[in-house]
């Protein structure tokens, strides 16, 4: 698997993996109806560094990373992750974290923060759990999710 910075030349990648994830509601806290230019736009942002994983040519996962402060907190890191669903439970996420935290060290920050985790979404919190990150934080019933209704959302934190 290789992992590289996303160009312009992959939106239409990352909108292929982003759209059944967002439409779905049930694990990022962002629009069901998100259109395609502010999907692409959000996650490619400015504010970020987005990448791509890529298996035998194909993007099959995405993450970007960015301050999750400015000023005073900016050397604490955020970071998205979305893997293409017909790909799941293949080490792409896995391949992904392990990027990011060496991409972290590597421009200086000294900690990663997951915002919010949603709490149903076990694979992601087991998966973030084997990296180090801890719950510090559990927000009741933060997260309206599509099929089960309120449930939790979770602040998870690690030192890098």
């Amino acid at each position: 698997m290789n992992i590289r910075p996303a160009e312009p030349r992959d939106a239409d990648a990352i909108w292929a993996i982003l759209e059944p994830v967002l439409r779905a509601g049930e694990t990022y806290a962002l629009p069901r109806d998100m259109t395609r230019a502010d999907a692409v736009a959000y996650w490619t942002g400015a504010d970020r560094e987005t990448f791509v994983a890529e298996d035998g040519g194909r993007v099959v996962g995405t993450y970007y990373i960015r301050p999750n402060q400015q000023g005073g907190g900016a050397h604490v890191c955020n970071c998205g992750y979305v893997t293409d669903t017909a790909m799941a439970g293949r080490g792409i996420a896995r391949a992904m974290c392990t990027h990011s935290l060496d991409h972290a060290r590597a421009r200086g920050y000294r900690a990663m923060q997951f915002n919010f985790v949603i709490s149903t979404n076990e694979r992601a919190v087991r998966l973030w759990e084997e990296f180090g990150f801890r719950a510090l934080t559990r927000l009741p019933g933060a997260f309206a999710h599509p099929r089960l209704g309120f449930v939790d959302a979770l602040l998870m934190f690690r030192t890098l």
